[in-house]
């Protein structure tokens, strides 16, 4: 009798598995992962830079960048100087010089779910340390906070995301695309009452867009700003009604 060779053969399927559970056991501590200086080393300690990403200057951009994350590294289809498997020592690489590289954390995020390993192959931290490393290193960076937000929600923390979002807000000051982004991050996890608030700081700040406000009307939670929610911020700690 000849075999099947449209079945995986008993040590792939064991194989296969095994990968599954064991990625299972890694998205079960997330839940528990340990982050801070102990945890996740020093972000301000780099034997070429640290630099902030916002502001650093072009030719150490183009330097790491030319090197470290190439696009066929963010694509993860063509490592340069990694195999692929390894292609997240290259993105480390990339984040320990620039911690708040934003890019560079959503691939890093990105190559641990498509290897299912946390750490991903390549490097020894965790996803979650680059994101704590990136918010202590620039606790001003906005755009890094509303990812860490994306990525704590993923993994059913979402109170751990509202604390992220309601400190981005704060940081936002009289940015108004800030807000809006914030806005559409706190849309994304369920928190309808925030999200508006967020919309209506936007539209006080001169904001033009209605993709927000569009999305919250789709979802019958759409609120026309007054007087004096058109002026005010989100209020930390207050929790948003349910859907």
């Amino acid at each position: 009798m000849k075999p099947d060779r449209t079945r995986p053969s008993p040590a792939a399927t064991a194989r296969a598995s095994a990968s599954a559970a064991a990625w299972l056991l890694a998205c079960a501590g997330w839940a528990q992962a340990q982050t801070g200086a102990a945890a996740c080393g020093n972000p301000f300690v780099n034997h070429f830079g640290p630099w902030d990403i916002r502001s650093a200057a072009p030719s150490d951009r183009k330097m790491v960048e030319d090197f470290h994350f190439t696009p066929g590294i963010e694509s993860m289809t063509r490592p340069r100087n990694t195999t692929m498997v390894d292609m997240a020592q290259d993105v480390a690489y990339t984040l320990n010089v620039f911690p708040n590289h934003h890019r560079a954390l959503i691939t890093m995020e990105r190559l641990s779910e498509r290897w299912k390993r946390d750490p991903a192959p390549g490097t020894d931290r965790p996803v979650e340390c680059w994101f704590d490393r990136a918010v202590r290193f620039r606790p001003d960076d906005t755009v890094v906070r509303a990812l860490y937000a994306q990525f704590l929600h993923k993994r059913k923390r979402t109170p751990d995301a509202v604390q992220q979002l309601v400190a981005a807000t704060e940081h936002a000051k009289d940015n108004p695309l800030s807000h809006y982004n914030i806005g559409l991050v706190f849309l994304e996890i369920g928190e309808f009452d925030r999200a508006l608030a967020q919309a209506h700081k936007a539209l006080a700040l001169g904001f033009p867009r209605q993709e927000l406000a569009d999305k919250l009307k789709a979802a019958g939670r759409w609120k026309e700003p007054t007087a004096s929610t058109a002026s005010a911020a989100p209020v930390a700690g207050a929790a948003s009604a349910p859907p």
